[in-house]
């Protein structure tokens, strides 16, 4: 009976023993894998919510996310002093190449689906990806490789595993378009040359080439849906349709049915028209839309992301070629867009960055925003909060808000007074982690 009760307290004795090394262990471990908390001590603080300003703000950052706004540091804290300036969530392009490194003109272009491979279009990009970053847009939706494959999905990946830097992406792969409507174009018949789409005819064509895009990993669906411009004597820009009502439709419905949204590249009367009738997602560029388009658009929630830098920018280069309609589409660009903010459009901030070369700044998009009719609080909430929406992104970047991801940015000054100064963002945290610091 006594060595029962020895061995049964000796077993007791043990089973205790380990469960207090198990529980110090666990709680070392527990110590050692809890994320570090670091205070960014903004001198304003722009939230992506207000169009104010708030003075003198601390925001606790825990591991990859934001703990609190508003918080004190405990007087061993690790703070980042951005006293001298501006922080705002990390900004957001909805329309990047970052595969393409500028086409203002159609050689340009050929040139870089002919005598650059895909892999070293690539590796180009991964450059694009990181300045990306630097400039302060920590998530961008990039609208298509333009020949280079599903590149953009490796890209993006890369980037969540941390081989690279990058911002956060949705992809859209190799986007669509018909026969005969999209470069290259121009070379002998019996010259096999790349495109740089999925060359997509008739219903099913269409709906296989979405199965097949989100497949191998599209996060939506892009499609070409006019052409050829040109201006009518009564001011409206015109085009040739490219997909039929049909097709059109087929590819919506294929992608809606999978839960994937589709942007719509729509410059002119018809192409915008027909994208609003088959229910894209977004109007991409929109140089002219209808009245009774701009309605329906409002109306159904369908987003316009105006990219009215990039025409500007080729316009010279193109005009210079032989397509004097491209300084013209400036002015009825212009047009729309005030008749798009007073209509009660939903607008998010898109740059084509790609279209013009990555070395140049996308934000200098804010400008032009400004220049026709926003408010800089409203280009900046394009670029953000309206932009997450877009994105289906709203619960976790967009605004500067407790357990949402630490995507946050700063600017030595007032953007407010100054929309230029958000080109010259100087500290940089992506999911917590600091890209760039003043």
């Amino acid at each position: 009976w006594s060595s029962d009760v020895c061995s049964s307290d000796l077993g007791m004795a043990l089973g205790i023993g380990l469960a207090v090394i198990g529980f110090w262990v666990n709680s070392a471990i527990a110590q050692t894998l809890s994320p570090t908390t670091v205070y960014l001590k903004c001198g304003w603080l722009l939230d992506g919510k207000s169009d104010q300003p708030t003075k003198d703000v601390t925001i606790a950052v825990e591991g990859e996310k934001i703990r609190e706004v508003g918080s004190s540091p405990p007087p061993s804290a690790q703070i980042v002093d951005l006293s001298r300036e501006t922080c705002l969530p990390g900004l957001i392009d909805t329309h990047t190449h970052i595969l393409l490194q500028g086409d203002i003109t159609a050689a340009d272009y050929d040139a870089q689906l002919l005598k650059q491979s895909p892999e070293y279009r690539t590796i180009l990009a991964t450059v694009n990806a990181r300045r990306a970053l630097e400039y302060g847009f920590t998530t961008i939706r990039d609208l298509e490789t333009e020949g280079a494959g599903y590149a953009d999905v490796d890209i993006k990946k890369a980037i969540q595993n941390g081989v690279i830097p990058g911002p956060r992406m949705q992809v859209a792969t190799r986007a669509m378009d018909v026969t005969g409507a999209y470069p290259l174009q121009g070379y002998a018949p019996n010259v096999t040359v790349p495109h740089g789409v999925q060359v997509v005819d008739g219903v099913e064509d269409g709906r296989k080439a979405v199965r097949e895009q989100i497949s191998h990993g599209a996060d939506w669906i892009k499609v070409y849906s006019d052409r050829s411009y040109f201006v009518r004597p009564d001011g409206v820009l015109d085009d040739i349709p490219t997909f039929t009502m049909d097709e059109l439709r087929a590819i919506v419905d294929e992608a809606h049915r999978q839960r994937h949204k589709v942007a719509s590249h729509a410059m002119a009367l018809h192409g915008v028209h027909n994208s609003v009738q088959a229910g894209v997602d977004s109007i991409e560029h929109g140089n002219y839309i209808a009245d009774e388009d701009l309605k329906s658009m409002q109306s159904q929630g369908i987003w316009y992301v105006p990219t009215i830098f990039v025409g500007e920018y080729v316009a010279q280069g193109r005009a210079a070629t032989g397509a004097p309609v491209w300084l013209k589409m400036l002015q009825i660009h212009e047009d729309t867009f005030r008749r798009a903010m007073k209509a009660g459009v939903k607008i998010a901030f898109g740059t084509d960055a790609g279209g013009f070369d990555w070395k140049v700044n996308p934000a200098k998009e804010f400008v032009y925003m400004v220049k026709w009719g926003m408010t800089p609080a409203q280009a900046i909430r394009a670029a953000t909060a309206s932009a997450a929406a877009l994105l289906d992104m709203q619960d976790s970047v967009g605004t500067i808000d407790s357990g949402k991801l630490a995507d946050i940015v700063a600017v030595p000054g007032d953007p407010l007074k100054d929309v230029t100064v958000l080109e010259q963002v100087n500290f940089v945290m992506k999911g917590g982690v600091v890209y760039k610091n003043p």
